[in-house]
C-alpha cells in the first residue's frame, strides 16, 4: 500500500503518518494495539511506513464526533483556545492523552 492509496476504512478515520512514527507508536496514540491496526489496515508493510501514508485507525468515543488534528507546535491549550474549551475539557474527552507528548496528526476528540 502506497501513501497515494487510501484504505477502506468502518471508522471512517485515519492517521497521516509522520516521520518517526511506528505502529506501536500509533497504536498508543490513538489508544488501541498493533494488531487492531494490521487488521484494519489489511496488506500493510509495517516495516515499511511511510511518511504521508494514510492509516485506518479505530473509532474512539467522541460524543461530538469532531476531531482537531495536532501540526506542529500545538498544544493542548493552544487546541482549547482556538476550539472555545478548556484543556480540563480535552482531557477528560481524550483519556490516556499525553499532553505533553502531542503527536503531529494526532486526532484530538473536541465538545460538540
Amino acid at each position: 500500500m502506497n501513501n497515494q492509496e487510501t484504505p477502506p476504512c468502518p471508522s471512517g478515520r485515519y492517521l497521516k503518518i509522520a516521520a518517526g512514527d511506528t505502529l506501536y507508536l500509533i497504536a498508543q496514540r490513538v489508544g488501541t494495539t498493533v494488531s487492531e491496526l494490521l487488521l484494519l489496515n489489511p496488506g500493510l508493510d509495517h516495516l515499511q511506513l511511510q511518511i504521508g501514508q494514510l492509516l485506518c485507525i479505530p473509532q474512539r468515543p467522541c460524543p461530538s464526533m469532531v476531531f482537531w488534528e495536532v501540526s506542529p507546535g500545538d498544544t493542548l491549550f493552544t487546541i482549547a483556545k482556538a476550539s472555545g474549551t478548556t484543556v480540563g475539557k480535552l482531557l477528560e474527552l481524550n483519556p490516556g492523552i499525553d499532553p505533553l507528548s502531542l503527536q503531529i496528526g494526532q486526532a484530538v476528540c473536541l465538545p460538540g
